[in-house]
């Protein structure tokens, strides 16, 4: 019987939870990365700064952060994902970071997704971060008429994302 010599994959590319080749070409480029995560009711926005013993968050915002600022809808469409995106280039900017790259983690990267509203917010703050314009959702769907014409107050919604954009933007 010959001997064999088997290699444990990490726990977390296991649990398929990491792509560390993915993860190794960011953390090379030195950059602070802007981490954009989705969860069943909210999305999460970090800038991680990589140190040796392990990644810091710099900056966190959640979308439920918005209902301070008067946002009464949901936290989880494309219109709170980029006031939370805005939400966070404010906070950002209070601590001197000027720039980022992107990191999606294992999510699917589609056109016009609540990922690139959040990252055209962020953009929209004045953060530097590389991204193609093709990308982000269209102007009418990041202010939330689609949204709006479901609910049958496109006039509310539109109002409330406009007074909050406007607070944000200061």
């Amino acid at each position: 019987m010959p001997n064999t010599i088997r290699t444990i994959k990490f726990r977390r590319k296991r649990d398929g939870k990491t792509n560390y080749k993915k993860r190794l070409s960011l953390l090379k480029s030195r950059e602070n990365r802007l981490a954009i995560r989705k969860t069943n009711t909210q999305i999460i926005l970090q800038i991680i700064k990589y140190e040796t013993d392990g990644d810091k968050p710099i900056v966190t915002v959640q979308s439920s952060q918005l209902k301070k600022l008067g946002w009464k809808y949901s936290f989880k469409n494309l219109p709170a994902a980029y006031l939370a995106g805005l939400l966070l280039a404010k906070k950002a900017k209070e601590k001197g970071i000027k720039k980022a790259i992107l990191d999606m983690g294992l999510q699917s990267p589609k056109k016009g997704n609540k990922i690139y509203s959040a990252l055209k917010g962020v953009i929209d703050g004045d953060i530097n971060v590389p991204a193609n314009e093709d990308i982000f959702p269209p102007e009418d769907r990041l202010k939330g008429e689609h949204v709006g014409k479901y609910l049958e107050q496109s006039k509310n919604i539109t109002q409330d994302f406009e007074k909050i954009k406007t607070e944000l933007t200061k």
